[in-house]
């Protein structure tokens, strides 16, 4: 069967009613909004998921049997939010296929449950990059030659910190996309991961001292680079030229852990994009920052995500033994004058 995986399969939906003077039903458009329904990374990651399980022997449609025989090999190998992504994928396809799933028998399920228990293992987290850390790298960034790209990299790591960006965000930046107010910067993502319907998501940088402002630094690499139009923050080659296409959002992590390196960092490896978001939260925290206003900032839709980063932020600075030791403390001092 031709693997039209994840897109829904139109030849499978019923026959629409129509008259004689009624239009043909526009199937091209209808498979537009089908493949529009789903974003385009999940899709890759589907499509990978299906491939991987059809080179171990499988195929689609499958049987619960196969299934059970698939866990089984790769539950030894794979990490189990890995091989629960391959369920999700293959019962999509069955899913819109319109073909019975296997995936959602309950033998399956609890197999899953139980390789998940057995298997799990704490998942990477990406190294939260402090205050210390920002200022450091873009201390490291104005001191090279004068360049576009060194004003491309300061911008990019300054905005990306305080704007709590997702690699992906940062690379759709727009020229279109930025309003300039006195006060500050204020960015517009026309979509992004917690936007999928295309509603718009302002994220507010406000102006401050101008070694540390993204702004700032953005309008220098505007004008350096002459951008007046188009992708905000594009590819600079080796010898300085500035490319029309938008970075790949790749380079982000590729220049966060070359800044790293170069740094003298010992956390080069876990250093993503990811970093950024954070970095922005859990640094907030540390500085007792409102709740909400980590939340806005981040465009997070989840408040339990924004606890996480909070807890993280203070996990050593609002701890229950700070006052114990500073009471054991007093009592030694006082056992001390006696002795």
């Amino acid at each position: 069967m031709k693997n039209r995986f994840p897109d829904t399969r139109i030849n499978a939906l019923p026959p629409t009613r129509t008259s004689e003077t009624r239009a043909p039903l526009p199937r091209e458009t209808l498979q537009a909004y089908l493949n529009a329904a789903t974003s385009e990374s999940t899709r890759r990651a589907y499509r990978s998921a299906i491939r991987q399980f059809e080179k171990w022997g499988g195929r689609l449609p499958t049987d619960s049997e196969t299934l059970m025989q698939y866990l089984l090999d790769r539950a030894e190998t794979l990490n189990p939010r890995t091989l629960e992504l391959h369920l999700t994928a293959i019962g999509q396809w069955h899913r819109y296929q319109g073909v019975e799933n296997p995936v959602s028998e309950p033998l399956i399920q609890k197999t899953m449950n139980g390789i998940r228990r057995v298997h799990a293992k704490p998942k990477q987290k990406a190294k939260a990059l402090r205050l210390e850390h920002v200022a450091a790298m873009a201390n490291h960034v104005r001191a090279r030659t004068e360049s576009k790209k060194k004003h491309r990299d300061l911008a990019l790591l300054l905005v990306g910190f305080f704007g709590a960006f997702r690699r992906s965000e940062l690379a759709a930046i727009r020229v279109e996309d930025l309003i300039w107010e006195d006060e500050g910067l204020i960015v517009r993502l026309p979509r992004s991961k917690t936007d999928q319907t295309g509603q718009g998501i302002l994220r507010a940088l406000p102006f401050g001292n101008s070694a540390v402002c993204p702004g700032t630094a953005l309008r220098s690499w505007l004008d350096a680079a002459d951008i007046q139009n188009g992708p905000v923050f594009r590819a600079v080659n080796r010898w300085d030229q500035i490319q029309h296409k938008p970075l790949n959002p790749g380079a982000i992590n590729q220049l966060l852990k070359q800044l790293g390196t170069e740094c003298g960092f010992d956390f080069v490896d876990s250093l993503s994009s990811h970093s950024f978001r954070r970095g922005l939260s859990t640094s907030a925290a540390r500085e007792k920052v409102d709740f909400e206003l980590i939340k806005k900032q981040g465009g997070w839709k989840s408040d339990a995500t924004v606890w996480e980063y909070i807890e993280e932020g203070q996990r050593l600075t609002d701890n229950a033994t700070t006052v114990l030791m500073e009471k054991m403390a007093t009592l030694a001092e006082m056992h001390e004058k006696m002795d």
